[in-house]
């Protein structure tokens, strides 16, 4: 990542001006790790069924939902994700950035190629050909090389799902231990402009590199990628507990509660690095918190940069800087 951000155009031919900084800052986060489970239930018009108790966050549904389909060798319109509740559910275990994907993810990728598997058992018998010289093809199971030899899939599931049915219901299971952690690193490259005669600093542009592993759903971990550059900037420049002398918290509301806003997010580019993981679905990591840990470092260092004082607290609030500057 620091070779991709060395090389960018933004970083080797950066031009210094009056109050421009600066500022480059790599963060990881280990990212969770637990046990998980999943089901993939066969339906009789060719449709399946995930069945997790994973909370849909972020959209993590839909990537569980791309990952089935992957497998199954059929559009994602005919996979419909079911969380059930946790009576029903196959253990998930918490909900949360930088894991559900890589852990639930992992056992709906182990389920769907159960699934599969038992598919093709039922096809190899009703078209009298071997289970591995057949393939599942745009809702066909076909016999590779041979695509005029091939049955619809609906077909081939009603045959498990009927009375005096020759074949039980296709039923995928998939289940993990805690795998080995994956963890995730970004780079971020930040340009500021610093009043010196108020303190204020606004980020002028942004750069966000990150491994991802595998980008399942590449729209998805975009989208957590500027999330967490956002998230980052607020750490940098605004975000902070503050009470009183008598203990009061003073910002108790987002009335108050000082957040970027889409205004005070700068243009930014996003780059992805694929190292793949050993664990995760396809060599997938968690992406969620990785966006997050540099920003306010990145954003300190260009400050720094601008104007030779080191902030080391964040937020770096204009009351802040403006002591450095009278001390420097």
């Amino acid at each position: 990542m620091l070779q991709v951000l060395h090389d960018h155009p933004k970083w080797k031919d950066r031009v210094k001006g009056d109050g421009i900084g600066y500022g480059v800052a790599i963060g990881g986060w280990p990212g969770g790790v637990e046990s998980a489970a999943a089901c993939v239930r066969a339906n009789t018009d060719g449709t399946f069924h995930v069945i997790v108790g994973a909370v849909d966050i972020t959209g993590v549904a839909t990537s569980l939902r791309l990952i089935a389909a992957e497998v199954l060798g059929v559009d994602p319109s005919l996979i419909r994700v079911v969380t059930a509740d946790t009576d029903h559910a196959p253990y998930a275990g918490m909900s949360g950035g930088s894991k559900t994907t890589y852990t639930v993810g992992t056992a709906v990728k182990l389920a769907a190629e159960d699934a599969r598997k038992q598919v093709l058992t039922i096809a190899a018998s009703e078209m009298e050909a071997r289970a591995e010289d057949l393939e599942i093809v745009d809702g066909f199971v076909r016999v590779k090389g041979t695509p005029q030899r091939a049955l619809p899939l609906g077909e081939i599931l009603k045959k498990s799902m009927a009375f005096g049915a020759r074949y039980a219901p296709v039923f995928g299971n998939g289940s993990i231990p805690s795998p080995k952690s994956s963890p995730g690193f970004a780079a971020h490259l930040a340009k500021v402009r610093v009043d010196e005669e108020t303190g204020h600093v606004q980020v002028l542009d942004y750069v966000v590199i990150q491994d991802v592993g595998f980008p399942i759903n590449p729209a998805a971990v975009d989208g957590q990628m500027r999330g967490g550059a956002a998230q980052g900037l607020g750490w940098g420049l605004l975000e902070a507990m503050a009470y009183d002398e008598q203990g009061n918290l003073l910002h108790s509301t987002f009335a108050d509660y000082p957040l970027p806003r889409a205004v005070d997010v700068p243009q930014t580019e996003t780059i992805m690095v694929q190292v793949p993981s050993d664990s995760g679905p396809f060599g997938a990591k968690g992406v969620g918190e990785p966006p997050v840990i540099p920003g306010g470092a990145a954003i300190a260092n260009a400050v720094a940069d601008a104007t030779g004082v080191r902030i080391s607290s964040l937020p770096i609030t204009p009351q802040k800087l403006l002591a450095g500057l009278l001390s420097k």
